[in-house]
């Protein structure tokens, strides 16, 4: 990307920032009219060299005439979660993600150490900030020095973002999930970075013996109108010294930014391309030594038998451990470590789930529905049953984790999404202190909810302890297939009702294989005061209710969620809930237009609350010719979806004149998710989300068969390959509505709703089980 332009003058006509001395309180900040309901206050850490943080207070959920603009930021806690009776949802009012979504709690849970996000500006003239969450593809640390380098008027090439290894000072700061992270950083990492600016400017004012506000600010540096310049580098020592700056140290406005919101290309691109970018398994780890596992033939099957003889007199084996999840083999080479492994003459107790398949499964969920409210024989209605069935994650990096594990310490090297919870439980499987335990955050190579869970890492913690040595464990595909962690098969009734052209009601009761959030989010949750026990809720049900929200004028619309305990593992599979329940609503959508003889983008436009969401699904249908002539066999499909502070819709052309080999020719694509920081890196998600809901819709799923998943690979876990994605794909992003939403689950169940919808009408069917082709 070229370098920014210049920025704007360094005097701005606000009043400068006060701040205390170094190491006191921050005073509160006067507040322009124009904010928003966040509110920062910078102060600088006692260090060498500039180093500055944020601290942030945000009205999660007070409305804007409640909000003092001078009081001292104060978190606001959020209502306590409602059960799924609440007069709310019986009364088809707004659901309680319209007030507080999921997303804002976290935002509430990490206000309390928001401010130990810490920007440095080094000798050397870069630009360092640590980042407290996950890279896994999404592009994370290039929207992040995007920011920074928007408001430090710095070139984006002098930005580093490194991964922040496990910090359990963060608290709740430090999960990535829930399409949150842009949201929650996008303030805090802009006050720092204003913050940084400022001071550089003032430190060469102070160099120069000139007015501040005559300085600019562009390419890293700090230039006089008499053209003299100072590079950031050169000024931190003296910057660091600077407690009030002589101009605001207030973010741009939008009308002043030059980064965000340009189209720009990932900042690791090349390194990822070329091999330099490290993951996991390119680490090189002294005595690290190759590790594989023998699993069982059931899920969550246990050892019965071992004849390791064989395995340990092959080439190159070093050791043969045992461990609750199976036999460890560990080699000089991972070619090695496998065909030991094959050769380990083993036995296996079945696992709890041996005398299920899909069919005992899908029984037993749909036993678990609780009645509808409304009889059939009231109204005219209309009634819908849906199948999904479990997904594997299949991220493209396999699951790989390095342990070193000693008698009184432990380090540990993987891609964590929720390294401060794993910390804890990895100390508490060896029986260390928290401190004694070190887990650094590796980049990873997708995720979609997988790395949420860190049970490689304990394995590989496991393993280590028990030989005595370092070891680099590898899950191979079929480990993680048939032994990791899946989006839980779900069942679906709802049921409509509809009189003199209006829906009258609508009851959505989802049942689900319940689904494992034992990975911190509860913990976030009350933190952010959703008190889970005094509203006699489940952790999965506090999740339900601050996701799920019907974005139409329905009647009077209910929605319950029941869990059927399996001991099956499962886990948070990308937009959660919302992949299942919102398909199964798009779908009753085209259906309840179908049977009241409406169009169903008109249908769908005439109920939307957010008048933002009518935009977004004009604009798709008028980019894609809705409702245009195809031939027989050929066909149009439609998918909404808002959530996490966005929305999206997409419109899908499918050839299904072969029913069992359907091709989506076309999409278009139209979003609203705020201020987009970066177009590319949102386009990307945005397709990336239309290949999953090819996938999950039409050939992608895992089946159960006697207590084992029996897909293994990529080779019969059909998702999507290259043949199977449209030609062409469209993409139209709506002007800044105000600030970030999440983007990175938003497409899932819009994309899917399209590609089933589309089907429907190619065939002349109505699928009620998914994949379609399973």
């Amino acid at each position: 990307m070229p370098p920014a332009g210049p920025g704007p003058a360094a005097g701005q006509p606000h009043t400068p920032e006060q701040l205390p001395a170094v190491g006191q309180p921050p005073a509160p900040e006067p507040r322009p009219a124009d904010a928003d309901r966040r509110r920062f206050l910078t102060y600088l850490l006692a260090a060498p060299t500039l180093t500055v943080a944020a601290r942030a207070g945000l009205d999660a959920v007070a409305p804007a005439t409640a909000r003092a603009a001078e009081a001292p930021p104060a978190p606001a806690a959020p209502p306590a979660a409602a059960p799924p009776s609440a007069p709310s949802q019986l009364l088809g009012l707004p659901g309680i993600p319209d007030i507080v979504d999921l997303g804002q709690a976290l935002q509430v849970a990490g206000l309390p150490t928001a401010h130990l996000l810490v920007l440095e500006i080094t000798t050397a003239g870069r630009a360092v900030l640590h980042l407290p969450r996950l890279e896994v593809g999404q592009g994370l640390t290039t929207t992040v020095a995007m920011m920074v380098a928007e408001e430090l008027d710095a070139r984006l090439t002098d930005v580093d973002v490194p991964l922040s290894d496990s910090r359990p000072d963060l608290l709740f700061n430090q999960l990535t999930g829930a399409s949150n992270s842009v949201r929650t950083l996008y303030d805090p990492v802009r006050g720092a970075a204003a913050a940084a600016r400022a001071r550089l400017v003032t430190a060469a004012a102070r160099r120069w013996s000139l007015p501040a506000d005559t300085l600019r600010t562009a390419d890293s540096a700090v230039t006089a109108p008499d053209g003299r310049r100072a590079g950031y580098g050169e000024l931190a020592a003296e910057a660091a010294a600077v407690v009030v700056p002589a101009v605001p140290a207030t973010p741009k406005p939008p009308e002043q930014r030059r980064v965000i919101g340009r189209p720009t290309g990932r900042i690791d691109a090349r390194d990822i391309v070329t091999g330099r970018a490290k993951y996991a398994g390119d680490l090189a780890v002294p005595g690290a030594v190759p590790t594989v596992v023998a699993r069982p033939s059931t899920i969550n099957g246990t050892l019965a038998s071992l004849d390791a003889s064989a395995a340990r007199a092959m080439p190159g084996v070093l050791a043969v451990v045992t461990v609750p999840t199976g036999v460890a083999v560990l080699a000089e080479t991972f070619d090695q470590a496998l065909k030991a492994r094959d050769a380990l003459r083993t036995s296996w107790n079945p696992g709890p789930v041996a005398a299920l398949s899909d069919p005992d499964i899908r029984g037993k969920l749909r036993a678990a529905h609780a009645p509808f409210l409304i009889p059939p024989l009231l109204t005219q209605y209309v009634d819908g049953e849906f199948d999904f069935a479990f997904v594997n994650h299949a991220p493209m990096e396999v699951l790989t984790a390095i342990a070193d594990v000693r008698p009184n310490r432990a380090e540990i090297w993987f891609a964590a999404q929720t390294p401060i919870v794993a910390q804890q439980t990895l100390a508490a499987e060896l029986g260390l202190p928290q401190d004694a335990v070190t887990v650094h955050v590796v980049r990873g190579g997708g995720s979609f909810g997988r790395r949420l869970f860190y049970d490689a890492a304990v394995e590989a913690a496991r393993i280590s302890r028990a030989a005595g040595r370092p070891v680099k464990l590898m899950w191979t595909r079929n480990d993680d297939m048939r032994h990791g962690r899946m989006r839980p098969a779900s069942h679906h009734r709802v049921r409509a009702t509809y009189g003199l052209g209006q829906v009258l009601s609508y009851e959505h009761r989802a049942a689900t294989v319940m689904t494992d959030f034992g990975h911190g989010l509860g913990e976030a949750l009350t933190a952010a005061g959703f008190q889970l026990s005094v509203a006699g809720l489940s952790l999965a049900q506090a999740f339900f209710l601050l996701s799920q929200s019907n974005p139409y004028n329905v009647g009077i619309p209910t929605q319950l969620l029941a869990e059927v305990p399996l001991k099956i593992p499962t886990g948070s599979w990308r937009s959660v809930y919302s992949g299942t329940v919102r398909v199964a609503d798009e779908i009753m959508m085209d259906e309840l237009a179908r049977r009241l003889g409406q169009d169903p983008v008109a249908f769908r436009r005439a109920r939307l609350r957010e008048p933002a969401g009518r935009t977004v699904l004009d604009t798709v249908a008028r980019a894609g010719a809705w409702g245009r002539a195809m031939p027989a066999g050929q066909a149009q499909g439609i998918g909404y979806h808002a959530e996490n502070g966005g929305r999206a819709a997409y419109l899908v052309e499918i050839d299904a004149t072969d029913p069992r080999q359907p091709r989506v020719t076309k999409a278009v694509i139209a979003a609203d998710v705020g201020t987009v920081i970066n177009p590319t890196g949102l386009e990307a998600q945005l397709t990336g989300a239309l290949i999953d809901g090819i996938s999950v819709i039409l050939q992608a799923g895992n089946h159960i068969d006697r207590g084992a998943v029996r897909e293994g690979s990529f080779g019969d876990f059909h998702y999507a390959r290259q043949r199977h994605t449209p030609p062409v794909v469209e993409i139209h992003l709506l002007p800044p509505s105000g600030p970030p939403g999440g983007a990175g689950e938003l497409g899932v169940p819009a994309a899917s709703a399209a590609v089933a919808n589309a089907y429907a009408r190619a065939t002349g069917t109505s699928p009620r089980s998914f994949p379609i082709n399973f």
